[in-house]
């Protein structure tokens, strides 16, 4: 199983917009863009709201067939470990293999050894097409690289090997996700970190490694989208030389996690991509569920006073809710509007707040990123929310649609602002 050029990862909290996302990704193949969906949806997510990967499936079948949507589609069982593989493994065919968590653990002194010895043809000074500057390879070096990241990739083998063992090979996607550490993966560790790939045997089709600035959920990336940009390219070339030295998969792309509302660097990844011809795969997630929350307070009614009650919600809660996304938000409390003044709100003025949109003076990036983890509370709400994303359906898919195609897909794949 092949994964294609540009994939687009859509995830979906409450599994009820599957429709409204794919119509984006037809709506690209108009514009002449070729996009494959990626459902995706972590276990965290699973155990909040209370699903199971088989509801994701559905909602990706569903879709496709209701749309006669004719192309590759795949779900993606999303920052998975050893430990909760399992339940995803019947109805997923795209794994992302969540390491981040070894990184730095130390591997067996001998297991560094053989790594180290298994490079000694690239010590020394090691140059690669379409990176300016070279760089010196030492014995050193390749024992601090072991020690940070051997034990995160022998992890790797084991989670697709368990996974080869119950659904056979070749009948998945696998992406090797790394951006869930402190700091951002240089261009030689990531060449030795798909050299140990290799070597672990894993067909690996698309990585994800830590970038330069921060990727907050659900807000504008923060940090210098120059640096950005070079990274990019960087690991571009480091990728297209690792599948020629160490036979990896020839379509080996980027992963950008996170990558939902990164508006600032959607132009240096579309220059990326159009001077290199690199694919590449775009996760978003919490994206679809704050278009949700802007479509339930347009409509006005009920569907306000919902939109309300989950901010109220979340505020009372905002510690409880942040303590897990600590790492990926920026929240200052006392920017925060009271919910006594939300209260008061008309479906514009909360629309306003919430949608990501930096020249509407209305805008609160704050309020935003808040309503992004909230979304436990809406699982509490149960039936209650779920009927009111049903009975405004038309206006929330409007949002979710427009908001994928014309401020992501747009932005990434066809004209960068």
């Amino acid at each position: 199983m092949n994964i294609e050029k540009y994939s687009f990862g859509v995830g979906d909290r409450f599994c009820r917009q599957g429709k409204a996302q794919l119509q984006a990704i037809i709506q690209a193949r108009q514009a002449g863009v070729e996009i494959v969906p990626v459902w995706n949806k972590s276990f965290r997510e699973h155990s909040i709201i209370g699903t199971n990967p088989v509801d994701t499936r559905r909602e990706a079948d569903h879709a496709v067939k209701q749309l006669n949507w004719h192309e590759g589609y795949y779900v993606d069982a999303d920052h998975i470990h050893l430990k909760n593989v399992e339940g995803f493994i019947e109805a997923s065919n795209f794994f992302t293999l969540d390491v981040a968590e070894e990184i730095a653990k130390p591997a067996e002194p001998q297991t560094i050894q053989q790594f180290i010895a298994d490079c000694k043809s690239y010590l020394g000074e090691l140059r690669i097409a379409g990176i300016e500057e070279s760089f010196s390879i030492s014995t050193e070096l390749l024992t601090a690289i072991g020690n940070k990241f051997l034990s995160a990739v022998q992890q790797a083998g084991k989670i697709y090997r368990r996974i080869t063992q119950r659904k056979g090979e070749d009948r998945f996607v696998t992406e090797v996700s790394m951006d869930e550490s402190d700091l951002p993966q240089t261009p030689v560790e990531l060449f030795f970190i798909l050299k140990m790939l290799a070597q672990q045997n894993i067909p690996v089709q698309t990585i994800a490694p830590k970038f330069t600035g921060r990727f907050n959920k659900g807000v504008d990336y923060v940090g210098d989208a120059r640096t950005f940009e070079k990274e990019f390219r960087d690991d571009i070339a480091v990728i297209r030389c690792a599948v020629k030295k160490f036979g990896l998969p020839a379509n080996l792309k980027l992963s950008v996690h996170s990558g939902s509302d990164k508006f600032s660097i959607y132009a240096p990844i579309h220059r990326s991509l159009k001077d290199s011809g690199a694919g590449v795969h775009i996760k978003t997630a919490g994206t679809t569920w704050l278009e949700e929350i802007i479509g339930l307070a347009e409509a006005g009614g009920q569907g306000l006073d919902i939109a309300k009650e989950i901010y109220t919600q979340a505020y009372d809660h905002c510690e409880q809710l942040c303590a897990p996304y600590a790492t990926v938000i920026d929240i200052d409390p006392a920017r925060l509007p009271d919910p006594v003044q939300v209260e008061g709100w008309d479906e514009q003025q909360y629309t306003s707040a919430l949608r990501h949109d930096p020249g509407n003076p209305g805008y609160n990036r704050h309020f935003r990123q808040l309503l992004h983890v909230g979304y436990k509370i809406a699982a509490q709400m149960g039936r209650r929310y779920l009927d009111a994303v049903e009975k405004y359906e038309t206006v929330i898919a409007r949002n979710v649609t427009e908001n994928l195609f014309e401020r992501h897909i747009k932005r990434i794949f066809l004209s960068p602002q």
